[in-house]
């Protein structure tokens, strides 16, 4: 069985039908892990999970705004707010092109997520297929590439992030065919080079943190050029004057005349970072342990797998795809760390290289031992098998759990809001809150924003008026010191959803036109004819004191 992992010339027969009959099982295990994913598409984001993250609450409605609006008001820019598709247009014009046959919907959103992450399984298969049969010198039945698959499959980690229509799994996408495309150039065709250098800025302009992971994808290049220096630069000035080309051409012609405001907030309100001199080092520490929410088995046995890369590189430098991938993980560990907001969807762009990765590393050390002592091999392989099937055997268990239990609390209090809302005919339907985008995602009720906008919230509410305020358990005194002088602040209901105790319950205010009180008219004092005195008749002091 450990001959699996070796090039086919290297084994007999019997030894190849049992590596593709292991091969068949994975993929088969990884397909209807896959079909899993299907499920149960508007159920809340695992709540008591081990990832708190926010973006439960807002990003699904917010990245794709653009697409919503477009469909459900006519236009798909609103002045003064949050306007993220001004910068990363691609994932909302994707959704505008399925809201446009299925409808504006929650599932639709997902579905096509979950679509975007069978893409990923099936682009690391090949990838790593492939680079593993360049390492190899020919074609190989490798099993690395089938327990890849299967791993990234069954991970409950990306069971709940690649559920979300979030912008991190086609993100994911796109890295893993830049990595094909980079790496089909060391076959002389000008198809892959063209292809690439189309790929890059859709990768910019789907999350602009994809610069992060150019290192990893000039390494490929730089590989596939046979690390030529002169062959590297021919197809890197291709691929830099396409890519620079497209990016710009977005920028000179829609950005730069039309929403250079909207773009440079996008910049402004995500270019903070909480890293200091004083802090770096606990700040590092954080980011390197928050990895664990990975997988608590998949994690340390991936930074083992990075060690042993580093420590034996000269032979698992040989399969390109390595330091490919330690780069890619790096590159956006390094910004992780320097922004300083460690949200675990973050993690999911770290996690799918490290994945790739275990495999990998193990079966360029089993092609190293190969052709030594042969004692060796066995031990290395039922190490390695043992911890495979200790990875497949927690994740498959916690992904099931999820999957057998799915709730509905914020599905269910959307539409009761929705209800309330439309019952009332004698206000607005907007909605202003910082979840309106997926309010708007799940109703259909307009919104705005009322976090992020290129107009100050005061002037955003007086401009649009809205008729309703929906908060996360309290109003904060900055929202309310905004909306006071405007509206009196009404609670009307409350509805529980999800699990995270700082929003937990969605409130929901009427906004009324302020009272205003009339001032209080003065009462005229009527004085008797006989107490009336003319100017000159009022007595003097000296009259008064007598």
């Amino acid at each position: 069985m450990n001959a699996g992992l070796m090039p086919e010339r290297n084994r007999g027969p019997k030894e190849s039908t049992v590596a593709l009959s292991i091969e068949i099982g994975l993929l088969i295990v990884a397909a209807a892990a896959l079909a899993l994913h299907f499920l149960h598409l508007s159920a809340d984001f695992p709540n008591h999970s081990p990832w708190m993250d926010w973006s439960k609450y807002t990003d699904e409605g917010w990245y794709g705004d653009a697409a919503i609006r477009q469909l459900q008001l006519g236009h798909w820019y609103v002045r003064g707010d949050f306007n993220p598709a001004v910068a990363l247009p691609v994932w909302p014009g994707l959704e505008f092109l399925l809201f446009s046959v299925a409808g504006v919907s929650l599932v639709a959103a997902r579905a096509l997520a979950v679509v975007v992450f069978c893409g990923s399984v099936a682009a690391g298969y090949v990838l790593v297929r492939r680079c593993g049969d360049w390492s190899a010198g020919g074609r190989s039945r490798s099993l690395a590439a089938p327990i890849a698959a299967a791993l990234l499959a069954v991970s409950p980690f990306c069971y709940a992030f690649t559920r979300l229509a979030i912008l991190e799994p086609l993100l994911v996408l796109w890295m893993l065919l830049a990595l094909l495309a980079a790496a089909r150039v060391r076959t002389g065709r000008v198809l892959p080079t063209i292809v690439l250098g189309a790929i890059l800025p859709v990768m910019v302009l789907t999350k602009t943190t994809a610069v992060f992971l150019l290192p990893s994808v000039l390494w490929m290049l730089w590989a596939a050029s046979g690390y030529g220096m002169w062959r590297f630069l021919r197809s890197g000035a291709v691929v830099a004057g396409i890519g620079g080309g497209i990016w710009a051409a977005y920028y000179g012609l829609v950005v730069r005349p039309h929403f250079l405001e909207d773009y440079r907030y996008l910049f402004s309100a995500n270019g903070y970072t909480g890293m200091t001199r004083a802090n770096a080092w606990s700040v590092v520490q954080a980011t390197f342990n928050d990895g664990m929410w990975m997988g608590r088995y998949l994690y340390p046995l991936a930074l083992g797998a990075v060690l042993v890369a580093l420590v034996f590189w000269r032979r698992c430098f040989l399969n390109p795809l390595v330091p490919a991938l330690l780069l890619w993980a790096g590159g956006y560990a390094a910004f992780l760390a320097y922004h300083d907001n460690l949200q675990p969807r973050y993690y999911l762009v770290i996690a799918v290289p490290l994945t790739l990765l275990l495999p990998v590393v193990v079966e360029e050390v089993l092609r190293a031992l190969g052709g030594r002592d042969s004692w060796w091999r066995w031990p290395v392989w039922a190490v390695a098998a043992a911890g495979f099937v200790g990875i497949f055997a927690t994740d498959a268990r916690e992904t099931l759990g999820y999957v057998r239990a799915p709730q509905y609390t914020f599905e269910r209090a959307a539409k009761e809001l929705r209800q309330v809302v439309t019952a009332d005919r004698g206000h607005s339907e907007m909605v202003l809150s910082i979840s309106g985008s997926d309010l708007s995602l799940m109703t259909g009720l307009p919104s705005i924003c009322d976090d992020f906008g290129t107009m100050p919230l005061e002037d955003r509410a007086a401009a649009y008026r809205p008729g309703w305020y929906a908060a996360w358990n309290e109003v904060d005194d900055d929202k309310m010191d905004a909306l006071a002088p405007l509206f009196h602040v009404e609670r009307v209901a409350a509805f529980p959803a999800m699990d995270d105790p700082e929003r937990n319950l969605l409130i929901l205010y009427r906004l009324d036109p302020p009272v205003v009180e009339e001032p209080r008219k003065r009462r005229r004092t009527v004085v008797p004819k006989l107490l009336q005195t003319k100017i000159g008749q009022q007595p003097s002091e000296t009259q008064l004191e007598h």
